[in-house]
This record gives structure tokens, C-alpha cells and sequence, in this order.
């Protein structure tokens, strides 16, 4: 971008498209300790896409417990492999929480991990079934609800905070493979 860059007239008589670059570096300056949070994102979007994420971290973080449950439970030469995938899966689901974690804090919050109303926060449920098959068909319940939240939430977004939509909709395409993992793993599960 050119240095003697102005405000660019729009077409149709629209306000413009970017403010004039001094202006910008103003604003940057007098705003510094506002990190990644500029005057362009508007305070009712920024808190309402932080619940949002805080509902997507408590529910990460209940995925993970769920998944090391599984992992841990998981008994016989049969399950070994898919003691595997709980696992696989449960450290995916924590490097999801620590990524939706960081994102709450660039957007000047902190992150809700207060263990008291996980449960209550988050879309999936905790599961203490004992059969292998009980354990991926609640497993494969969690990931089909995450994938929902998850669209929903993208939908929401839209275009007010591309960062964040960027990282769901990211998130979104991990679990859908696991969904698809999980489908696998069930078929593939002789019958009791």
C-alpha cells in the first residue's frame, strides 16, 4: 500500500473502504494495549463471540475428559487399537481447548475453566458406559452435537470476527474426521 494512501472512494456512494492511513496508525497507537480487540469490532460482537467460545471451551475440555475415560476403560486385546483413537482423539480435543483458550484471550478475556460448571457449559455430556460399543456410540453422539455447535456457531460469526471463525471452522473439520473415525471403528465392532 501506498503511503499517501486516502480514503478510497466506494462505488455507489458507500463509505469507504479502508480510513485514511494516518488516521490508522492513530488509532493503532492510542489503542496499543487493545492487542488484536480494534475499534472495528463492536463490543456487543466481541462478548457474544466470547460466551460463544467459552461454551466451545467447556465443552472441548469436557470431550477430553470423556475421551481419557474411554481411554482408561478400555479393557481386552480387541480394544487396543480403539484405545488408540480415545486417545488420539482426547489430545486433539485439548490442543482444540487450548487454541479456543488463546483466541479468549487475544480477544481481552480470560477463559472460563471453572471445573464447577463445565458440565453445566458445555453442548456434550459426560459418559461412563463400560462397553466398548457404549463408549464409541457415546463418543460418535458428542462429535455429531460438536459438529452442530460448531456450524451454528460459524453461522453466527459470519463475518464479524474472521479469526475466530477461521479457527471453529477448523476446529469443525477435525471433528467431522473423528465422527467419521468413530463410524469406522463401530462398523468394524463385532456385535455383542
Amino acid at each position: 500500500m501506498s503511503s499517501n494512501l486516502k480514503e478510497m472512494p466506494a462505488s455507489g456512494g458507500d463509505q469507504a473502504f479502508m480510513s485514511d492511513l494516518t488516521a490508522l496508525r492513530n488509532r493503532a497507537r492510542e489503542q496499543i494495549m487493545r492487542g488484536a480487540v480494534t475499534p472495528s469490532f463492536a463490543e456487543s460482537d466481541r462478548k457474544a463471540i466470547v460466551e460463544l467460545l467459552n461454551t466451545a471451551l467447556a465443552t472441548e475440555i469436557v470431550c477430553v475428559l470423556r475421551y481419557k475415560r474411554h481411554y482408561y476403560a478400555t479393557h481386552g486385546i480387541r480394544a487396543k487399537f480403539v484405545s488408540a483413537e480415545f486417545l488420539e482423539h482426547a489430545n486433539e480435543e485439548q490442543a482444540h481447548a487450548d487454541r479456543i483458550a488463546e483466541r479468549i484471550v487475544q480477544l481481552g478475556e480470560d477463559p472460563d475453566l471453572n471445573p464447577a460448571t463445565l458440565l453445566s457449559r458445555s453442548h456434550a455430556e459426560y459418559d461412563e458406559q463400560t462397553s466398548l460399543r457404549d463408549m464409541l456410540e457415546a463418543d460418535l453422539v458428542a462429535e455429531r452435537i460438536a459438529i452442530e455447535s460448531y456450524r451454528e456457531m460459524v453461522n453466527f460469526i459470519g463475518s464479524k470476527d474472521p479469526t475466530s471463525r477461521r479457527l471453529l471452522e477448523s476446529i469443525l473439520a477435525q471433528e467431522e474426521e473423528h465422527a467419521e473415525d468413530l463410524v469406522d471403528l463401530l462398523e468394524d465392532l463385532p456385535k455383542d
